[in-house]
């Protein structure tokens, strides 16, 4: 396992902080290279990924630790971001959403339990699992990947390990390989961020794909405090040419900016 090979920096105790902080911030800017190594892999995924979302299929990820829980942070802010519904992206964890505050001991050692917690969302064909395991070894997303792949549900994975047991299991596997961590084995760090960055590619990716986005911007967000609104108002300005009271009026009327802008009519 690469990611729990020994760092290549020892005696970590004894350095200042200015050098915790400078070898940290040195291993950090490896993990974009890598993600850049494996944009074929998440190419593929996200071009079926839309081919299936197209039909009204689902996103569903399944994880266990920082892995679960950067699933669950991704799918939360689909449908603020673009205007989903709240169960087009869904986010699932080893232990349950009181994990995501709380570890619960031996939860990722169950091979049956991921199947059963997508099951009440009553998963379909049309629908995409992708296990998050940096290890690529996870029990839990193992056995989830196994029975959604076997129920002809489309799978992926996000792993920062070659050739791992997770990436056997998935049909479009995504492999980030980001090598050993400052911190040993601290997969919270390097490949928590290589994580976190295929997730925003592929969950930005594909809901541009699906017509989210006007030009660069969210035209579907949520308008659900002060800053978004005054965002959305100076988006309807720049694109319409109106005032800020008819644009403020606007997003009353029709309730985002794609409707503003589309349902405008110069008087």
């Amino acid at each position: 396992m690469v990611t729990e090979n020994a760092s290549h920096y020892d005696h970590l105790e004894q350095m200042s902080v200015h050098d915790l902080l400078t070898n940290i911030n040195k291993e950090d800017k490896t993990v974009p290279n890598a993600v850049e190594r494996a944009i074929p892999q998440i190419e593929a995924l996200v071009t079926q990924i839309v081919n299936r979302m197209r039909n009204g299929g689902r996103l569903i990820y399944i994880g266990a630790g920082t892995s679960g829980r950067l699933g669950v942070v991704d799918a939360s802010e689909c449908p603020p971001t673009f205007g989903v519904p709240f169960d087009l992206v869904v986010g699932l964890m080893a232990g349950g959403d009181g994990a995501i505050r709380k570890a619960v001991e031996n939860a990722e050692d169950d091979a049956e339990q991921a199947w059963k917690d997508i099951a009440p969302h009553q998963p379909t064909p049309n629908d995409t699992v992708i296990g998050i395991a940096a290890s690529g070894r996870t029990p839990y997303v193992i056995g989830g990947l196994n029975q959604a792949r076997a129920a002809g549900l489309l799978t992926g994975c996000v792993v920062c390990n070659p050739g791992s047991a997770v990436a056997q299991a998935a049909e479009f596997p995504v492999e980030v390989v980001t090598g050993p961590e400052f911190l040993t084995g601290s997969t919270r760090m390097k490949a928590g961020t290589a994580q976190k960055l295929v997730l925003n590619m592929i969950s930005t990716a594909v809901m541009i794909q699906l017509g989210r986005v006007k030009g660069n911007k969210m035209v579907d967000m949520q308008l659900t405090n002060i800053k978004l609104q005054d965002r959305a108002a100076k988006m309807v300005m720049s694109e319409i040419g109106v005032s800020r009271e008819v644009a403020e009026a606007l997003l009353v009327k029709f309730g985002n900016v794609r409707g503003a802008i589309e349902n405008y009519k110069p008087a």
